[in-house]
C-alpha cells in the first residue's frame, strides 16, 4: 500500500480522483472521488468508500444496493494526485445494473486464466484440507497426469457426440487439469503463452 501522506489532496481542495478497475479483467468500473477520511476507511474496511461531492459526506459503494467493491490494492500515479484502485466487484457496479459505469461488458479472457493459475499455485503451497486442487497435489504427479489423460479423452468423446455444452464443460475440465499439471511441474502459464507467441511470429 502507498503512503497516504505522500498523496496530493490539496490540488482538488481535499479530494483525489479514484479510478476503480476490476482486479481480474482490469476493465474500468467507475470513477469516484476520495478525501483522506474515505481512503482511510477504505483501507480499514476493505470496502471502497468515496466522498460524495453532492451530499458532502462519505459513502461506501454498495451500502444500499449490496453491490460492494472489495479492495484488492491501489496505486498512485506519478504525480501522487490520482488513484488506480483494483477491486473485486460484488454484482454490477453501475446504478443502472450494468457491469461498468462506462457501459463496458465484462471481458472473460485470458486474464481470468492467470487468476485461476495463481489460485492453483496457492493451493499447491497451502494444501487446504477441503480443496480438490490440494488433493490432486497430495495424490502426486502420476494422479495429476492421469486426470489430464482422462479429461483429454472426455473432450474427444464430447466432440464426437457433437454436444456443444458437453464440449465446453469437458474442455474447461481439461484446461483446469493442464494448469494443475503446469503448477506441479513448476512451469509458469506465461511460458506457454510466450511459446505460442513466438510460434505466431515465425
Amino acid at each position: 500500500m502507498i503512503n497516504i501522506d505522500e498523496l496530493n489532496f490539496a490540488k482538488l481542495n481535499g479530494l483525489i480522483p479514484a479510478i476503480v478497475v476490476d482486479n481480474i479483467t482490469e476493465q474500468i468500473l467507475m470513477l469516484g472521488f476520495m478525501n483522506r477520511e474515505s481512503l482511510e476507511k477504505t483501507i480499514e474496511t476493505k470496502l471502497i468508500t468515496f466522498y460524495s461531492r453532492k451530499q458532502k459526506k462519505l459513502w461506501t459503494k454498495g451500502e444500499t444496493s449490496g453491490n460492494y467493491l472489495n479492495l484488492i490494492k491501489f496505486k498512485a500515479d506519478c504525480d501522487n494526485d490520482s488513484l488506480l484502485i483494483y477491486a473485486e466487484p460484488k454484482g454490477p457496479t453501475c446504478h443502472t445494473g450494468k457491469y461498468s459505469c462506462f457501459g463496458l461488458e465484462k471481458d472473460s479472457s485470458l486474464k481470468f486464466l492467470n487468476e485461476l493459475f495463481s489460485l492453483i499455485k496457492e493451493r499447491k503451497k497451502d494444501l487446504p484440507g477441503n480443496s480438490y486442487t490440494a488433493k490432486l497435489f497430495k495424490d502426486g504427479e502420476n494422479r495429476i497426469i492421469q486426470k489430464v489423460g482422462e479429461e483429454a479423452v472426455e473432450v474427444l468423446i464430447a466432440s464426437k457426440n457433437n454436444d456443444k455444452n458437453e464440449i465446453i464443460n469437458e474442455v474447461s475440465d481439461l484446461i483446469y487439469h493442464l494448469l494443475v499439471m503446469l503448477a506441479e511441474k513448476e512451469i509458469e502459464f506465461s511460458e506457454v503463452v510466450s511459446n505460442l507467441e513466438s510460434r505466431h511470429k515465425k
